[in-house]
């Protein structure tokens, strides 16, 4: 499998403008869709969520990519995420998987 290198989403525009979330696929700019919260339990307590973002069509390839590694814990709309982080749940917290489907 050939996986192209994690790019960062973009934090703010040249203005310093907050900016959409982006997908974090290499090179891409589409706005994310997705929330792919992973660990690497060899570093982080089973609690810890990092997060990737992924567009509708890069959210098979990155889930892929984190879960042959056993990194993928869940995979959730943004909006869904962000929903779960203002009721004050920080790492997004939301219960069941979009992963499988």
């Amino acid at each position: 499998m050939n996986f192209p290198l994690f790019d960062g989403p973009a934090q703010s525009g040249p203005d310093g403008a907050a900016t959409a979330p982006v997908c974090s696929a290499k090179g891409c700019r589409v706005a994310a869709v997705w929330v792919l919260a992973w660990n690497n339990p060899k570093l982080h307590t089973p609690e810890r969520r990092k997060t990737w973002l992924a567009c509708e069509e890069h959210r098979e390839h990155l889930s892929s990519f984190l879960g042959v590694r056993g990194f993928l814990k869940d995979v959730v709309t943004l909006d869904a995420w962000e929903r779960s982080a203002a009721d004050g749940d920080p790492a997004g917290g939301v219960s069941g998987s979009a992963a499988d489907g």
